[in-house]
Parts: C-alpha cells; sequence; structure tokens
C-alpha cells in the first residue's frame, strides 16, 4: 500500500529544507499518539540512521525492553533541497510493515510542496493523522521561529538546560536546535560530546556556564504521588537548593547569563476558588505554595545580576505525560467524567504553546521575573471533561467522587493536585501580545491525541 500527502507551506524551499535537516525536526515531527519516541535522530538524512523506541505515556511503565525502530537513509535517493528517503531496517518492523518513507520538496511560487509518500503495510486510517499532525506542527513551528526572530533579533543563542529529557525539556530543546540555536544538555550522568556537560546538583563545577547566553532549568522531582513526609521532601529538596547553586552560578557570571527557572501555578494554593489569578496575585496556603514560592525565592543570587524569568505553569496537556497521558485511556474506554461537581477552574495550557512561552522567556529580554504558562481561556473540570469527551466521541456520564483520587494521592495530595481550583491567567504575557497555538482546549486536545484535521 501506498499513502501519499501533499501540502504546501508557506513559507521558501529553502527554509522548509533547513528546518527538515536539522537536529531536532525528527522529534517534532513524531506525533505523541503514535506510542514511538524518539532515541537517537540521524546526523544527516542523506546516509544517517534514527532510532525510535514503543512508550507509553509517562508516567507507565518503560518499554524499553520492547525491539527498537531503526530507520536508515538511503544515500543514493539523496538529492540537495529536494528529496530524502529512509526505510525501516530492524526486526520485526522491516517484516511486518516494509516501511519505506519518500519525503520531497518542490518550489510552489515562493511557497513549499512537501510531499510525503509511504509504501507501507500500515492502513490509511493510521498514517492520516499521523502526517495531519506532521503538517500542522511543521506550519505552526515554521510561524513561530518567524515570532520569535521579531522580539529575538534573529539571534543565535547558547542555551544550558536541566531536564532536557523531561516532557518539556524534549521539546523545547528539539525547537530551539531547529532554530539553530545551540543547546548545551546538563546532565547528571557521564556527559558525551561537547554539547554535553556534567551537572552535580549539589556541587555544581564553577564553569558549568562558560558561554552559555541562557540558563534553562527544569530539573525537579515529579509533584503527582502521595504526599508523604518523605514525598514532600524530595519535592522541595530537588528543587529549591540545586536552583539556589545555579543561581548564584549565574551570579557569578556577573550579567553574561540569564536565566529561565521553571515554576508552578502552585503558587497560588490549591483553593482559591472565583479569584483571577494573575502574576501579580499573592502567593497561596499550603504545602506545595510554600515549595514554589522557596524555589522562586531561590532564584534571588541571579535575580540581583541578571534578566531572571520564572515560569509558572498550568497543567500541560500532552499524550506524552503528564494528566492527559493518565486520563486519556479512561476516555477512550468511555469511563472518563468530572471530579465531584467539576466546578474548580482547571487552568491548561497545550505543550507546544509552554514550548512557545519558553522559547520567547529565552530570548526577549523585556521578560523577566513571573510569567503564568498557562492557555488564556481557562476551563472549569466539567467543561474539560466534556470537551474530551467530544473529541474522543466517548460520552462522560458518571462523575467520580472527591474521595475517589486518594486512593492514589492521599487526601493532601487530592486537594493539592486533583480537585486544585486555581483560575490564572497569563497577564504578562498578553501584556506583551503574545501569540498563543492553542488558545482554546478543543483543538489543544485534537492536536494531542491525533483528531485535528489539516490546517
Amino acid at each position: 500500500m501506498t499513502f501519499t500527502s501533499s501540502e504546501v507551506v508557506e513559507y521558501p524551499l529553502a527554509e522548509v529544507w533547513r528546518w527538515f535537516t536539522s537536529p531536532g525536526a525528527m522529534t517534532r515531527l513524531t506525533p505523541p499518539f503514535m506510542g514511538m519516541r524518539v532515541v537517537r535522530e540521524a546526523d544527516n538524512v542523506r546516509d544517517g540512521v534514527a532510532v525510535l523506541r514503543p512508550a507509553l505515556p509517562s508516567p507507565a511503565p518503560d518499554l524499553a525492553v520492547l525491539p527498537k525502530w531503526v530507520a536508515k537513509h538511503d544515500p543514493g535517493a539523496y538529492v540537495e533541497h529536494r528529496r530524502f528517503l529512509d526505510r525501516a531496517t530492524s526486526a520485526p518492523y522491516r517484516q511486518l510493515t516494509g516501511w519505506v518513507h519518500d519525503h520531497r520538496f518542490e518550489e510552489a511560487e515562493g511557497h513549499t510542496r512537501v510531499i510525503d509518500r509511504v509504501s507501507a503495510r500500515v492502513p490509511d486510517a493510521v498514517l492520516e493523522p499521523m502526517f495531519t499532525f506532521r503538517t500542522n506542527r511543521l506550519r505552526a513551528d515554521l510561524a513561530a521561529l518567524g515570532r520569535s526572530r521579531l522580539f529575538g533579533d534573529d539571534r543565535r543563542v547558547t542555551v544550558a538546560m536541566t531536564g532536557s529529557s523531561g516532557l518539556i525539556g524534549t521539546q523545547l530543546r528539539a525547537w530551539l536546535t531547529t532554530a539553530g540555536h545551540r543547546v548545551i544538555r546538563l546532565v547528571r550522568s557521564l556527559p558525551h560530546g561537547p554539547d554535553e556537560r556534567r551537572w552535580d546538583p549539589d556541587d555544581p563545577a564553577p564553569e558549568l556556564l562558560d558561554d552559555v547566553d541562557v540558563l534553562v532549568h527544569l530539573a525537579g522531582s515529579s509533584i503527582a504521588g502521595r504526599f508523604t513526609d518523605a514525598h514532600k521532601r524530595k519535592l522541595r529538596e530537588s528543587r529549591v537548593e540545586p536552583t539556589r547553586r545555579l543561581a548564584e552560578l549565574v551570579r557569578d557570571r556577573a550579567g553574561q547569563t540569564a536565566m529561565v527557572s521553571s515554576s508552578a501555578i502552585g503558587y497560588y494554593g490549591a483553593d482559591r476558588g472565583e479569584e483571577v489569578l494573575t502574576e501579580d496575585s499573592e502567593p497561596g496556603e499550603g504545602y506545595v505554595a510554600e515549595v514554589v514560592v522557596q524555589w522562586e525565592d531561590a532564584c534571588q543570587p541571579a535575580r540581583d545580576v541578571a534578566r531572571v524569568v520564572n515560569v509558572r505553569t498550568g497543567i500541560v496537556l500532552s499524550a506524552s505525560g503528564g494528566v492527559l497521558g493518565v486520563l486519556q485511556p479512561l476516555f477512550r474506554l468511555g469511563l472518563g467524567g468530572r471530579i465531584g461537581d467539576g466546578h474548580q477552574w482547571f487552568s491548561w495550557v497545550a505543550l507546544d504553546d509552554l514550548v512557545d512561552i519558553y522559547v520567547r522567556a529565552i530570548l526577549d529580554e523585556r521578560v523577566a521575573g513571573p510569567v503564568n504558562g498557562v492557555a488564556p481561556r481557562t476551563v472549569r473540570n466539567s467543561d474539560f471533561t466534556r470537551v474530551m469527551g467530544e473529541v474522543l466521541h466517548r460520552p462522560t456520564p458518571l462523575p467520580v467522587p472527591e474521595f475517589a483520587p486518594t486512593v492514589l494521592l492521599g487526601r493532601e495530595g487530592t486537594q493539592q493536585l486533583a480537585t486544585a481550583d486555581q483560575r490564572v491567567l497569563p497577564t504578562a504575557l498578553e501584556g506583551l501580545g503574545h501569540t498563543f497555538r492553542f488558545p482554546h482546549l478543543a483543538p489543544a486536545l485534537a492536536h494531542e491525541l491525533g483528531r485535528e484535521r489539516r490546517a
């Protein structure tokens, strides 16, 4: 069987080709709903080799024991600015699918026609959402790249990043490298190559940030879990002191390095009811709010000499993990439902929009201080449940009793996470005229879950 996708994107051929052949493109083009994760991208599309592996949404068990998908590029099919081709070469995928993917590019009156031809024993019903996702994300990424040039003055920056293999870091790193920026991964294991440096959270090396324009600090243990004393201690210890030590390194750079640090809307407390929360709102009460306040305060050494941004992240929507990764199997089975009366506010953000927010924080020197990383149109839990059901074409008739999440999270964890009521708005971003890819919930869910249409 042969499947063909042919779409014109509104950008010159040279720019589209450069994007496709840059590091990170394969990661950006792999749909989160396909159940595959990029392990290694090809170092070139002429004769390089890419590796993927089966993956379930985090926090599901790792599937590393399953066979990897190895894709080899064919040098005989390569034509600069026109064509490259890859085929599955590993068992059992080569035998089961016979996968051959022919990528072609043609000029189209100043724009570019992107043609994908896949010869494989795979139904069109599986391939159509995959290539719809790829086309829509390509267009949106190129548009976001154009916007970033307006506030970033088309600079090429060097970014050092902790947490670069996490849900946000993986996509942010890929976006930056497709845009031509350099990303140095700060890793706790033995570094490999010039784009990795070893980071000891307890005692970072004085030269860790040499020649770095912006430090992006994403690392920290997951907040999800039962709020035992051990879990709460880990939340604090993985954030506050490691952040302070990095901020001291930024301080020692005397203004040569900016700092963009992750934070959370947990700053506002778990129950603020109808109060509209902006970056100027007072912090709330509870353990999470207390930790987030200390987390942001730990940036103070850097704040004394450099630009510092704290991205207060809302509920991130990604089929690769987080809340959506947990909920989507239940909704697909028709078991999804609102929590309690569903009246609580649900402050969400699409993963691609959060990536764009971090890009803006990195490049736009007007951005400083706290920034709410949420969509401009927050919804109630009951609205989220209804829209999720509509996108997946599944009923959502059964409410989840408020006591049910306590089985997994305990009473305090349920209050802080499952039934949190926070109406947060991205006031700082709106003041800058920031463009959101997904200001509305339904298109964001459709994009992540493979239910969207071509733009």
